[in-house]
């Protein structure tokens, strides 16, 4: 006959190891989700930048058609451009620093 300790100390010694790999599945786990974590953060980043710069653009092709139309919104064509000459002041008052 075995001892009943005996017998508790391979359970326990079981449970431990099943303990031991479902940790490991789970350390696993977290470390793909943090991998597509990090993934799907660069990505929105790139999208992020793309979308600005498409943005950039296309007010970029508005004014520049404004222009070329010779619109009778002549105003809002001015109200931009210095909108554009402020922001550039702006950048230059920086770089001065």
């Amino acid at each position: 006959m075995t001892d009943p300790n005996s017998e508790l100390i391979v359970e326990l010694k079981e449970k431990i190891n099943r303990l031991v790999q479902q940790y490991q599945s789970l350390k696993s786990e977290v470390q793909l989700l943090e991998d597509e974590k990090s993934r799907l953060i660069s990505q929105l980043e790139s999208a992020s930048k793309e979308y600005n710069n498409l943005e950039q653009r296309f007010n970029n092709l508005k004014l520049s058609k404004e222009l070329v139309a010779g619109s009778t919104e002549a105003s809002d064509t001015k109200k931009r451009i210095s909108q554009i000459v402020r922001e550039i002041d702006k950048c230059i008052a920086l770089l001065n620093r």
